[in-house]
């Protein structure tokens, strides 16, 4: 936002659409996934396949949050919210972070008494073809989600795309496991789970992070407000600026 209140948002119709098209293929990856590796982890028994079957189920509460604050924040500006609703994608942030953080202390719990108290791991082929799937389903998703970040910069669909793209490396992590348990070394099924869990904690940081910073309003980075600068002296009769604020929302 400018000195006298000018506001940029360069949301489009086009971008509309593409944002509620990743939102709405967000919502039914997750639901396929945590259909899976349920299935996966009935029987396996696996608690590391559980780890992955929680972080699923918080990425289908996640994208549907994201799912309302995306439908939420492209309404126009009113008169009550005269600068739009774009802040509506960070509070999804600040959501998913609080979210995914629940995860991660549920996971490491669980995971501890599986250290405890070993557990044999059965059809483990079953386990690994299920998450070769999920990383398959994975990868299509993202190239969807990075195509709208592109275009249309959405807080709530790069929040989105991040948690996905943690999912390769735990489910890459999750086959290593199920070998390694394949082999009798049983006790590395818990301990992924725990290496799984503390990486989410990390991921629900940086996007709690990432959310906070867009409600505080903190200032665009330097190339844009450079840019700014550039445009606003390139204009006919315009002797020098001062004084430049802004912030991002949408």
């Amino acid at each position: 936002m400018s000195e006298q209140g000018e506001d940029i948002t360069p949301g489009t119709a086009g971008n509309a659409t593409l944002l509620q098209r990743a939102t709405y293929a967000s919502v039914a990856t997750a639901g396929i996934l945590i259909a899976a590796k349920l299935a996966a982890w009935a029987m396996t028994g696996s608690v590391s396949i559980l780890a992955s079957l929680v972080d699923s189920a918080m990425d289908a509460l996640a994208s549907f949050i994201n799912l309302l604050a995306v439908r939420y924040s492209l309404q126009p500006a009113d008169s009550e919210h005269r600068f739009g609703h774009g802040k509506a994608e960070p509070l999804a942030g600040l959501a998913q972070a609080a979210f995914i953080s629940g995860s991660a202390v549920f996971l490491v719990l669980h995971a501890l008494d599986r250290l405890r108290y070993p557990h044999v791991l059965e059809d483990i082929g079953v386990g690994v073809g299920i998450m070769l799937f999920a990383i398959l389903m994975t990868l299509g998703l993202l190239a969807i989600q990075h195509r709208v970040v592109r275009a249309a910069g959405s807080t709530a669909i790069r929040a989105d795309a991040l948690h996905y793209a943690t999912d390769l490396l735990t489910n890459l992590s999750i086959i290593l496991a199920l070998f390694l348990a394949s082999l009798g070394w049983t006790w590395v099924d818990p301990l992924f789970a725990i290496g799984v869990a503390l990486y989410i904690f990390y991921s629900a940081a940086r996007i709690g992070y990432d959310a906070f910073q867009l409600l505080m309003d903190r200032e665009l980075p330097l190339e844009v407000q450079e840019e700014i600068a550039a445009m606003a002296l390139a204009e006919p009769g315009v002797r020098g600026m001062h004084d430049l604020r802004t912030r991002q929302s949408g």
